[in-house]
């Protein structure tokens, strides 16, 4: 569906680390079919301070003139608060916003909650509403039981996002699609695992011959797996 390959630390890392312009790494990118996704940071952007409104709606303007195409939208706390002015910006500039739920666990962070905060980014206007499992801890039950609710509450579009950190991963993720997320994400084999996440061709193979068949082809998956190996 997309490559989330811009925003989030790639634009720090692309300058501090790289000494790269991370617009022409979006640029460069954007030139392929598959549509570019990124990971703002709400009202901090793609930076570790908050920022004002203008500088937010100028960000997006220019992000999507450079080839993004869709917004993963996050506040690290779920403070909706900080998630308005980008989901705005990102659809007066007619790109998809994604608005994350930051799924943890707490004796507050009940299922209700996420329903609510999913439910809250609809009406801001979100697209599509992403679980965003950034500690890598959600169980296939629980996975299973957001995915559910969450879907049938918002009748919108479903991204689970999570981390290979514990080793839940792939069994989350594929009881995720059984009760119904249109979209996982994953990491071509070199860069999954650990903290990363589960790898593509895993999850490609065990859900062969099942509904969600991606039908992606594996020798292609190879392909790139032995160009990054």
């Amino acid at each position: 569906r997309a490559l989330e390959a811009w925003g989030g630390a790639t634009f720090d890392s692309c300058i501090c680390y790289l000494g790269e312009d991370p617009w022409e790494r979006l640029r460069k990118l954007s030139e392929a079919e598959t549509p570019i996704q990124m990971l703002e940071r709400g009202q901090n952007v793609v930076g570790y301070r908050a920022y004002g409104d203008d500088i937010i709606d100028e960000f997006v303007r220019l992000a999507v003139k450079n080839g993004c195409r869709i917004f993963r939208v996050f506040d690290a706390l779920n403070d909706i608060r900080n998630m308005e002015s980008s989901i705005r910006a990102v659809k007066r500039h007619d790109a998809e916003a994604q608005g994350a739920v930051c799924y943890t666990i707490s004796p507050v962070h009940s299922t209700d909650y996420f329903v609510e905060v999913a439910k809250k980014l609809k009406v801001l206007g979100c697209d599509t509403i992403c679980i965003k499992d950034m500690a890598g801890i959600i169980s296939p039950s629980k996975a299973s039981e957001l995915v559910t609710r969450i879907k049938d509450e918002t009748k919108l579009k479903l991204n689970l996002h999570t981390h290979s950190t514990s080793g839940m991963a792939m069994a989350s993720c594929i009881k995720a699609v059984e009760a119904g997320a249109d979209f996982v994400d994953t990491a071509i084999s070199p860069f999954s695992g650990g903290t990363s996440q589960p790898p593509t061709e895993s999850l490609v193979e065990a859900l062969r011959g099942y509904e969600s068949d991606t039908g992606y082809d594996m020798k292609k998956l190879v392909e790139l797996k032995r160009y990054f190996s």
